[in-house]
């Protein structure tokens, strides 16, 4: 699962200066109970009304299949707020390496 590679890799992209966010379509008390299963050390947050997933590319059109389900995009955003990358989750066992790796780049 994404989020359990992300939560692993934790110490080390804060480390590197990141801040670690999830976003999904799920109610807070949902978001809540499932980063206290997984341990997550980051915050998930809720876009009940799917306006971060519009203006983030996320949201699936109406009528698709998972169109409950967010698209699995990850975004590195820089310090002035800019998105430095976006990414396409294919495999989330290397996802979060390549995500550190980037930010390392990033900070120069």
């Amino acid at each position: 699962m994404e989020g359990q590679g992300f939560r692993d890799r934790a110490p080390e992209l804060e480390a590197a200066g990141a801040e670690i966010l999830g976003i999904s379509f799920d109610p807070p008390e949902a978001n809540l109970s499932f980063a206290e299963r997984n341990e997550f050390p980051y915050r998930l947050l809720s876009d009940l009304d799917r306006s971060i997933g519009e203006a983030y590319g996320t949201k699936r059109p109406e009528g698709h299949d998972a169109a409950s389900w967010p698209r699995r995009f990850t975004y590195l955003i820089d310090p002035e707020g800019r998105v430095a990358k976006a990414y396409v989750v294919r495999d989330v066992t290397i996802h979060p390496a390549e995500v550190l790796a980037d930010l390392e780049s990033l900070r120069g």
